[in-house]
């Protein structure tokens, strides 16, 4: 199963550029499980409550912890 992942506008190019290549590798791994996985750990990806739909991506680094929101179809 494969996931397509398209953004809207440049902000999460851009956000993600301004990152170091630690947090970029991070980035790039839980984007890639979203892409590939059947079934994605809740730790990388949940739909959040009370929403139509939303999902909330999470990277989760010893420096930091990044969320995108998405949408799924």
């Amino acid at each position: 199963m494969e996931r397509e992942i398209f953004f809207y506008g440049n902000k999460v190019l851009d956000f993600y550029n301004a990152q170091n290549a630690k947090v970029q590798t991070k980035i790039e791994y839980v984007l890639d499980l979203v892409r590939f996985e059947k079934q994605v750990p809740i730790k990388f990806y949940k739909k959040l409550e009370n929403t139509n739909g939303i999902y909330e991506v999470r990277v989760i680094t010893s420096q930091k912890s990044i969320r995108i929101l998405c949408f799924q179809e």
